[in-house]
């Protein structure tokens, strides 16, 4: 058997497959059947606009001879996108393997649903009557860049946004919890001056929530003004109507969007080379953190939880292996790679209009799901480590040199401060200390060597490793 005669049809790509579960969110929104639904919201609302007006026109009826419409018909025109299910799917791909034309074939959709208007409503409904209203003076680049602009918001608001800010709290949770915690930094893979545990994951609570700020303050654009932007057909159909005035209504308080009053038939898709350049930089941020926490786990700073009939290696029984974060790693760079893509190839359009935004666009949904996949995988894998205190604890008492640094500091103040003895401390405490393995006692004897007042040598004897990490747990605070 061919795999392409199973039904319901085998996936193609892992995120409707075998990560559907971890991704299934996303189909609310950034889905074909959601751009179609959402498109069946902007056709609907615009024709309530059309035919109730707004507040801004003395909520007159925008198009002559067209009755305000009534509570129950609204209710009627709202539900179409509401009910749309599997019966409306398969009614639209019907009209669409006829038409060739997706956003035709949602009008064309509609128009079957107001064929039902007087069977639910009465024949005294307008509505079956109204369908050369359905698409009024649109190209359909005003339904889609409307469409898609909030199901871009929906997803990301309701989707990536939460799974970005639960990986946040947790670090910075757990960079509260251990503030105290001191540990060996590494610079350049070689022992250097300490840190606290939580220090270095407020580092990243900091990153990030510097991005997902971005994000939240995001404009989402739309226009609605035909075909090449200048409102041509409306103004030829109805010349004594203000279009630019019902435009700006129906984007910013119809579709909740900011309204672009500039612009090609298209949107010119600015704002989402913007959002997903911010996306795309935090997933860079967050696959920093996945390879730290890697590296941390074979350093032995973190310990992994195993689970209870998990397999890590097919042959090697012992082995406890990072998968979360290596998968992470992974869909990360996907995402990044996608929305890098998106972001370059949005931004430009041949002259008034080309349409290799269209099929681009469609992908919102991949770059978008290997992010959100990640996230997923991410969290997982943190709530699966805990420090290792022994290795920690080890890792500090193996590297005395470390505090080569603050002794060779305070020789230099002393020097300034006029003390004899203090020349070349650098080069004094470089000879002891680099290359070698320096105990504590070694550390001791040479502060007592030096013309340290007593006040100073107490201070620099009293530190140690595990001591020696500055305000570190106070700068915890300044991860909000």
């Amino acid at each position: 058997m061919k795999l392409t005669d199973i039904s319901p049809a085998i996936a193609l790509t892992p995120l409707d497959g075998r990560y559907h579960q971890q991704t299934a969110p996303l189909v609310e929104y950034l889905s074909e059947p959601a751009l179609n639904r959402e498109r069946m919201r902007v056709e609907v609302e615009w024709m309530i606009l059309l035919a109730n007006g707004f507040e801004g026109n003395g909520n007159q009826t925008i198009v002559p001879g067209v009755k305000p419409l009534t509570d129950e018909e609204q209710a009627f025109l709202r539900a179409i996108p509401e009910e749309f299910g599997a019966e409306g799917i398969a009614q639209h791909a019907a009209h669409e393997a006829k038409t060739h034309h997706d956003v035709k074939a949602v009008e064309y959709y509609i128009d079957d649903q107001l064929d039902k208007a007087a069977d639910v409503l009465g024949h005294d409904t307008q509505l079956t009557g109204l369908k050369t209203l359905v698409h009024f003076a649109c190209t359909s680049e005003d339904i889609n860049n409307l469409s898609i602009a909030r199901c871009v918001k929906n997803g990301i608001e309701n989707v990536w946004l939460p799974g970005a800010q639960a990986i946040v709290d947790h670090l910075a949770q757990k960079a509260e919890e251990y503030r105290d915690k001191a540990m060996l930094s590494l610079t350049h893979g070689q022992p250097a001056t300490p840190t606290t545990l939580g220090k270095e994951l407020a580092v990243y609570v900091y990153r990030l929530n510097r991005q997902l700020n971005k994000v939240r303050a995001q404009e989402y654009l739309g226009k609605i003004n035909g075909a090449t932007g200048t409102f041509g057909a409306h103004l030829a159909a109805c010349p004594d109507v203000d279009w630019v005035a019902v435009s700006r209504e129906f984007v910013t308080n119809r579709m909740g969007l900011t309204w672009n009053p500039l612009t090609t038939q298209i949107e010119s898709h600015d704002w989402q080379a913007e959002l997903y350049g911010t996306i795309s930089h935090t997933n860079r941020i967050l696959h920093n953190l996945c390879v730290d926490v890697w590296m941390y786990i074979s350093r032995g700073v973190f310990a992994q939880v195993p689970v209870k009939g998990a397999t890590g290696s097919s042959t090697m029984p012992h082995k406890v292996n990072p998968i979360r974060f290596e998968n992470a790693e992974a869909n990360l760079e996907i995402s990044c790679s996608l929305l890098d893509t998106l972001s370059a190839t949005l931004v430009e359009s041949r002259w008034q209009r080309d349409l290799t935004d269209s099929t681009t666009q469609r992908n919102i949904g991949s770059a978008l799901g290997y992010s959100v996949l990640a996230l997923n995988n991410l969290m997982g894998g943190l709530n699966s480590i805990h420090p290792n205190d022994i290795a920690i604890e080890a890792e500090l008492d193996s590297n005395w040199e470390v505090l080569g640094e603050p002794i060779q500091t305070a020789m230099r103040a002393c020097e300034l401060a006029g003390l004899p003895g203090m020349d070349k401390p650098y080069e004094k405490v470089k000879e002891l200390m680099r290359g070698h393995e320096i105990s504590k006692e070694a550390v001791e004897q040479f502060i007592d060597q030096q013309a340290f007042d007593d006040a100073t040598t107490a201070r620099l004897k009293a530190l140690t490793p595990a001591t020696y990490t500055g305000v570190a747990s106070k700068l915890v605070d300044f991860d909000r």
